[in-house]
């Protein structure tokens, strides 16, 4: 069927028709209804594979029936060209990240037009580029002003294989997000930025989305920041000092029988110093300085510790309990020690047992609090964590721990000044510091009388030097840059070093979204009537796997703004689409798995538009598709009926009246005019909950049946008013293809309409008229089996549907002319006889 589908003349000749024309460009118009469309957007590390298109071909979908419904969509791409995805690509090339960088976004452009993803082009960003980073830098300089940007030195993760630090969210597992490699603790310096001030907000936040986020999403994030109410409580070091400890629990304090501090805790090694314990305690904080969290805290993970040979005070009942070093204990959570109580707690229930430390039943199942606490604790098997009533608790006892009780021992740490309530998060700060070269200088100069002074707005952005060679060992060449890190203070004029570290990579993506309302805006971030007019964004498509990455880091970066009064408003994305991934041969679709299906070979072999039409319909977008070379052929062929079937009706189609209605027509047309319109109102249900698999099968439906009716080249079926159906049959198919396959349902109505755009034309809406029936197919069941089908009026009583069914011949049969048991019908589907 190749003559009625030739795919590279006429998706070539639309491409370069929208290209010219700008036909996908928009403008503020504060008269129309905006609609925000925007997909992730993409690291330009090499080129597109047929995984990547889904989440583009989605939003195109989106995009081009969102401006059918005839809204202002803005719908535009850029690159997050930054950090090591780019970096790593350009070393295992020999290519500075520079040249290789720019190569990847000239041919990823190509390929995103090629097909025929609707941007508007005169918006594209890229992240590496002077005049976006400009304003990267002048973010972090006013979280700097305001106080949300820190300098410290601390443990931070450390991946050996990038050379570079990693924030808590991108190490996964214990292992670096990009490239697996074993991510350790090491003690540096950096900038912060202070996202834990936004916790509660992001929280709080995260109700309003409940009807245009995935829960998954929404729980991932709940569970990252980890608010956890409960008490800080100080305890006193036996000789000296104090340890705070924060706990959920307060109920259980008199049941603590040891302390644990984390081994990066400031006083692991202090309270060791000078006893016999010394050289123990610092071989273990060494050991664990090799370890991640995974290794230490994973569920297959070793209880270990080590004794201080030091003590602390119970602050509620003045018992000594020994101090002890566990691998469990993370400095990142609370503030890195914890009051053990092992009976309670089936971690330190373990790590007592290990050790051989006392266990104290305090809490006591309902009924229970009358037994010998003593040997109970001895023939304990694993530790008790549900509520009950307070034991050995001293004046607390007999109280429920988590009604009264709880709330009494914090009253009495805040009377005797040894505690106060206390909300603490999961969420730690961003280190965002990043000991490679291709990212975003940080504007600051360190100057030894003033101390770091961040860069003046006058003097950004801050250039990164694109014209330095680049070592093939990836280490950073502006630590060895005079030209680049030799500066003079802001504030003294005196001689400094600029910051030679650099942001990382989410720095660049979690503000791009407010960058497109006003992209080629110098005087500010975007124009704030842009952005009050754009945002938010109304919908955002994008992989799940950025739940705690990405999309977290952009509502800390967007709630920042609005606090400026940059944005106007709080949450960036109204609604998020995650979309599943692409599978081939039972893996996720990647290079570093060698089962990439090339996209340039795709299009050259089906087209644009048949690769397109296979991906939205193999699967619904939030689920795995498992790529098929049989499945893009069958898109393929399907592309041709429709083809064919549009040219063979072209003499009947030009200049047809509009179609009467059902009651004015035979039968046969009556029942294609129905179609048309249930079709209509099944793909606009379709697309309103983006299941495009499902819109696609009903017009897959329709074209079966308009040309079970007309014929496969549309020659058939004429007749009075079959012009018209005919006609309106072939601009709904068109119509509602159109979002998905592009090119070739523009080429076929051009032939039809040369003088009306498909683009142009409204989202087709039902005629209420055509969606009524006067006969209804219904399906006959004995026993749940299929046994025959009737046709029956569409106001035929139950009662006489009932009747018809046992009449139907089939139906005797089947029954063998035996009386059924029961009979259920269900109103205009089925019958099932009960035998």
């Amino acid at each position: 069927m190749a003559e009625y589908y030739d795919f590279r003349t006429l998706e070539e000749r639309w491409r370069n028709q929208w290209e010219a024309d700008k036909t996908f460009a928009v403008s503020t118009d504060p008269t129309r209804e905006k609609y925000y469309l925007l997909e992730m957007f993409p690291y330009p590390s090499g080129k597109l594979h047929v995984g990547h298109l889904r989440n583009y071909t989605i939003g195109d979908a989106i995009a081009r029936m969102k401006r059918m419904e005839g809204k202002n969509v803005l719908h535009p791409i850029g690159w997050d060209a930054f950090g090591m995805p780019a970096e790593n690509a350009a070393i295992q090339r020999k290519s500075h990240p520079a040249t290789w960088t720019m190569s990847n976004i000239d041919e990823m452009r190509r390929q995103f037009k090629l097909m025929g993803i609707s941007y508007d082009w005169d918006r594209e960003v890229a992240t590496c580029h002077p005049g976006y980073y400009r304003w990267t830098q002048w973010i972090f300089a006013r979280m700097l002003d305001e106080g949300y940007a820190y300098r410290k030195s601390s443990p931070v993760n450390w991946c050996e294989s990038c050379g570079t630090t990693l924030a808590n969210e991108q190490v996964v597992d214990g292992a670096c997000w990009r490239c697996d490699n074993t991510v350790v603790l090491q003690e540096r310096e950096g900038w912060f930025l202070k996202i834990t001030a936004f916790a509660e907000e992001l929280l709080d936040g995260l109700d309003g989305l409940t009807d245009g986020w995935p829960e998954r999403v929404l729980t991932m994030q709940r569970n990252w920041i980890g608010k956890s109410v409960g008490a800080e409580v100080t305890f006193q070091v036996e000789g000296g000092g104090e340890i705070t400890v924060f706990t959920t629990r307060p109920d259980t304090l008199y049941g603590a029988t040891f302390m644990a501090l984390a081994p990066e805790h400031p006083l692991a090694l202090k309270l060791a110093e000078g006893i016999e314990t010394e050289r123990e305690v610092k071989a273990f904080i060494d050991e664990m300085a090799g370890q991640d969290a995974e290794q230490r805290t994973g569920e297959k993970a070793e209880k270990r510790g080590v004794f201080t040979g030091r003590f602390a005070r119970n602050p509620l009942n003045g018992e000594l309990i020994p101090i002890w070093l566990a691998n469990f204990v993370l400095i990142d959570y609370g503030s890195g020690a914890i009051m053990s109580v092992p009976a309670h707690d089936e971690r330190d229930f373990a790590f007592a047992r290990q050790y051989d430390i006392p266990i104290r039943i305090v809490i006591a199942p309902e009924g229970g609090d009358d037994k010998d606490w003593l040997a109970e604790a001895e023939s304990m098997t694993d530790a008790f964590s549900g509520d009950g009533i307070m034991v050995n608790s001293g004046p607390f006892s007999g109280q429920e721990n988590r009604g009264m009780g709880i709330e009494r021992v914090v009253e009495e740490l805040e009377r005797r000044n040894i505690g106060k309530r206390q909300v603490n998060y999961r969420l730690r700060d961003w280190g965002i510091s990043r000991q490679r070269y291709w990212g975003s200088p940080i504007p600051v100069i360190h100057c030894p009388a003033c101390g770091p002074v961040r860069v003046p707005d006058a003097d950004l952005p801050v250039i990164l030097p694109t014209d330095i060679p680049f070592p093939e060992d990836g280490k950073s060449p502006l630590h060895t840059d005079p030209a680049f890190y030799e500066a003079a203070c802001p504030a003294c004029g005196g001689p400094g070093r600029r910051e030679t570290d650099t942001m990382d990579t989410f720095m660049c993506s979690s503000w791009y979204f407010n960058r497109y309302p006003s992209a080629r805006c110098e005087a500010a971030l975007a124009d704030k009537a842009d952005l009050d007019y754009w945002t938010p964004v109304d919908q955002y498509v994008g992989g799940i796997e950025h739940a705690i990455l990405h999309l977290l880091y952009a509502r800390f970066f967007n709630r920042f703004l609005h606090s400026i009064g940059v944005t106007s408003r709080p949450e960036p994305f109204a609604r998020l689409l995650t979309q599943g991934m692409v599978v081939k041969d039972g893996a996720k679709m990647s290079k570093s798995k060698g089962n990439v299906v090339p996209l340039d070979e795709m299009a050259a072999k089906y087209g644009a538009d048949a690769t397109r039409l296979f991906i939205l319909f193999a699967a619904p977008p939030e689920r795995d598709l498992e790529w098929s070379d049989a499945g893009i052929e069958g898109a393929s062929r399907f592309m041709n009926r429709i083809s064919r079937f549009v040219i063979g009706s072209l003499n009947r189609l030009k200049g047809a009246a509009a179609p009467a209605t059902p009651a004015d027509l035979p039968k046969e047309l009556a029942d294609i005019r129905r179609l048309t319109h249930r079709t209509i109102e099944r793909v606009r249900g379709d697309f309103g909950r983006f299941q495009f698999n499902t819109a696609v099968a009903a017009v897959m439906e329709m074209l079966n049946g308009v040309t079970g009716h007309f014929g496969a080249d549309g020659g058939q079926g004429e007749g009075t008013g079959g012009d018209a159906v005919l006609a309106e049959a072939v601009g709904t198919m068109l119509t509602l293809l159109y979002p998905i396959t592009p090119h070739l349902t523009t080429d076929l109505w051009s032939r039809i309409a040369p003088e009306a755009p498909l683009w142009d034309r409204p989202w087709p809406v039902a005629d209420p008229l055509c969606l009524t029936r006067d006969e209804l197919l219904i399906v006959v069941q004995v026993n749940g089996k299929l046994r025959s089908r009737i046709t029956v009026p569409a106001d035929m009583s139950e009662e006489a549907v009932k009747e018809t069914a046992l009449n139907d011949p089939k139906i005797v049969e089947s029954l063998g002319g035996k009386p059924p048991r029961k009979v259920i019908v269900v109103p205009g589907k089925l019958v099932n006889i009960v035998a």
